[in-house]
């Protein structure tokens, strides 16, 4: 039996999106408010899904603390309360905006999961706007 699974978590973060190949003006252009030089916050909420065929010795698909533990470790401990320009290795050369961030994180957690489940991110910025990997 094929089935997903999904977990929710969330993070605080801060970033401001930028582009130093770009005058300033070019970048307000384009970025707008999320330009600003002392950066903004967003409170993301993530939904985490996995999919895949479930142990008919255990009838799970994946124990749910195991996916609870590894975004607790790996995405929220790494994350949350962070400025993502200036505290994290992942964004000191990528723009963090929210495409990148879901990416990010769907890697990380691609890395520590097992290859028979297939993985999607889903991250909300904000309640109204949210980015999904892959899509």
């Amino acid at each position: 039996m094929r089935i997903s699974v999904f977990r929710r978590a969330h993070f605080n973060a801060a970033h401001r999106l930028h582009n130093p190949a770009w005058s300033d003006e070019k970048n307000t252009a384009i970025f707008g408010l999320c330009n600003n030089t002392h950066y903004h916050g967003h409170n993301y909420e993530m939904e985490v899904k996995l999919s895949g065929e479930v142990d008919p010795e255990t009838g799970y698909l994946i124990a749910l603390k195991i996916l609870k533990d590894l975004i607790r470790n790996k995405i929220e401990k790494r994350f949350d309360h962070k400025n993502l320009n200036l505290d994290t290795e992942e964004f000191r050369e990528l723009n963090p905006t929210a495409e990148n961030i879901c990416y990010v994180i769907w890697s990380i957690l691609r890395s520590h999961l097992d290859k028979k489940y297939d993985v999607q991110v889903r991250l909300y910025e904000t309640p109204r706007n949210y980015v999904e990997y892959p899509a």
